[in-house]
């Protein structure tokens, strides 16, 4: 009899441990199945976050692109000049926004150039849709490095000093100018957005490599 019961008493406690066992897969099996659907609901959730964001700033950008930029200069595109010259040209306004030009454009691949460009030159990058952002000796060194890195990130976009042009900084696009306080001055990020290849820009995809690059060399590029 005490063999009998003992092996009954085994068969139990056996029977009771897989039971346990059984009742810990499903416990664990229910905890995976809530930690995915967390995980899932979080990434979703996430992605919704970024789309919303990435909508959100696009929003923004076109309601700046439409908003009319605070001191800005226009002039009529159409009386704007766009013949290649080899000769100086005098422009109306300092630095220039458009008018006959030379035939080579200023490369404006996110270009800063620590000396003057010729005018003549940079015009014809205007007309391919970049933006000229100049600076004179009153401007500040600090502004000067955070307008450098955002030129740098910046297709059709290019920086070079204009000593004799009337404010410390300048952002001039085809047909457009505006006098900015400094860098972080939200009509540069308005002026950026609004004007980098723009609907203003006479040849819109034209190049801003191939021309000509700091200390005069390359030009490669002519006649578009």
């Amino acid at each position: 009899m005490a063999n009998r019961s003992t092996t009954v008493d085994r068969r139990a406690r056996i029977e009771e441990m897989r039971r346990a066992e059984q009742a810990r897969e499903r416990r664990n099996r229910f905890l995976t199945i809530g930690i995915s659907a967390v995980v899932v609901l979080g990434l979703v959730g996430f992605g919704g976050w970024v789309i919303n964001k990435e909508n959100t700033k696009q929003e923004q950008q076109e309601t700046a692109a439409k908003a009319p930029i605070e001191g800005e200069k226009s002039w009529d595109a159409k009386k704007l000049g766009r013949n290649h010259v080899q000769t100086p040209v005098k422009y109306d306004m300092n630095p220039p926004v458009g008018g006959d030009h030379n035939p080579v454009w200023q490369n404006c691949n996110g270009d800063v150039y620590d000396k003057p460009v010729n005018d003549t030159n940079a015009v014809h990058s205007l007309e391919h849709g970049a933006v000229w952002v100049t600076y004179n000796k009153k401007a500040v060194a600090a502004d000067l490095e955070k307008l450098k890195a955002k030129v740098k990130k910046t297709p059709y976009s290019l920086m070079s000093p204009v000593d004799n042009q009337s404010g410390a900084i300048m952002l001039s696009a085809w047909g457009k100018q505006v006098t900015v306080d400094g860098a972080d001055d939200p009509r540069v990020n308005a002026f950026f957005t609004k004007y980098v290849s723009g609907p203003q820009t006479p040849e819109p995809g034209a190049a801003c490599t191939g021309g000509i690059g700091a200390g005069g060399q390359g030009g490669a590029g002519m006649g578009q």
